[in-house]
């Protein structure tokens, strides 16, 4: 200790110069992001999108640590230090620096899917981070003079042996990874599996595959059975699908007059039942047709989305009753009509035949 302030109050003149230097980085770098950064914030506050925040956050927390940097080095650089000591210096100072905008530039390309690629899963997200900071670890060990090839070497060939081990787990990752590229499932689509299974998709993980039930309930399904099952996405080509509501009516209707109230009443509905779609336009079809005690018709129109149907064919049903009421048209009870032949009868004409 005595000796560090021996040499301290011995050269303090070599030290004005490299002190000075960091300190008037620091304060011009202090003033940048006091001044820019200012700006930078009211003119991403006033943009329509958040990516813009989410860039000025990653940014502005290690601004001052690379201004830091950026001082030390200069001031490294001219001081009175041997050669070795500036080299070491400044090339722990890249290290770190290089570090640091990996770190960011992970989170802003995390962010950018987000954001702009919505439909891609956080698996997706995850594999470009990781891509990422594969990429600056290589630079690292560049600047440190560390051979990567040999790294890569040994684990290629660790790699046979840990494939084998983790086959389930691989299995799944590269079928989710799959299935998050092909974009014939997406997140938000209401989808249904082979096996039953039905819901929204809320993510694709690295493993398994998150579905939202209609019940609020989440149901796990690893990415390798996705990959393979056979899948009905209610959102594409459009989310716009057609719903169908079943009518039985008496014989003594006119399918005509019935199939005008019916279109009739869907037209009244459209702007007021959330969901429903006056394009395309709403029909009617005599299909089944002839019931046995009843004539059915089918009312086919369109929602916008898989969850609006429920609620169309709870109101359509509500409408069509009532106004079945007011123009006293009947909607039959199942009938059956029971013939009865009085057994004696039947054995002496079966005598009589014989005989």
């Amino acid at each position: 200790m005595n000796a560090s302030i021996g040499f301290l109050e011995e050269h303090w003149s070599s030290l004005l110069l490299p002190l000075s230097v960091v300190g008037m980085t620091l304060l011009f770098g202090f003033a940048i992001r006091n001044s820019v950064f200012r700006v930078l914030r009211q003119w991403a506050t006033g943009s329509a999108s958040k990516f813009d925040e989410v860039v000025l956050d990653a940014v502005r927390g290690p601004f001052m640590i690379w201004v830091l940097m950026l001082a030390l080095h200069l001031g490294v650089q001219s001081s009175r230090l041997p050669l070795r000591a500036q080299s070491i210096a400044a090339q722990t100072l890249l290290v770190l620096f290089t570090l640091s905008m990996t770190l960011v530039c992970s989170r802003l390309a995390g962010a950018f899917v987000r954001f702009y690629v919505g439909s891609l899963t956080s698996l997706v997200e995850n594999l470009t981070r990781i891509a990422i900071l594969l990429v600056g670890a290589i630079i690292i060990l560049d600047t440190l003079g560390i051979s990567v090839f040999p790294i890569l070497t040994a684990l290629g060939v660790g790699g046979i042996a840990i494939a084998l081990a983790l086959q389930d787990t691989l299995s799944n990752l590269f079928s989710g990874f799959y299935v998050s590229l092909t974009g014939q499932v997406r997140i938000g689509d209401y989808i249904k599996l082979d096996s039953g299974e039905e819901g929204y998709i809320s993510d694709i993980s690295w493993r398994s595959t998150s579905i939202r039930s209609l019940q609020n309930n989440v149901i796990i399904i690893p990415n390798a059975k996705l990959a393979k099952a056979t899948i009905t996405n209610y959102d594409l080509p459009e989310q716009a699908m057609g719903v169908s509501v079943a009518v039985s009516v008496s014989y003594n209707c006119d399918p005509q007059l019935v199939e005008k109230i019916l279109l009739d009443e869907v037209k009244k509905a459209v702007g007021q039942v959330p969901g429903l779609l006056a394009e395309p336009a709403p029909y009617v079809r005599f299909a089944p047709g002839f019931g046995p005690s009843s004539l059915d018709l089918t009312l086919n129109c369109y929602v916008q989305k898989f969850a609006d149907q429920f609620l169309v064919q709870h109101e359509m049903r509500k409408r069509i009753f009532t106004r079945f009421r007011e123009e006293q048209i009947e909607i039959p009870f199942p009938t059956r009509t029971v013939y009865m032949h009085d057994a004696s009868e039947t054995q002496q004409s079966k005598r009589r035949g014989t005989s």
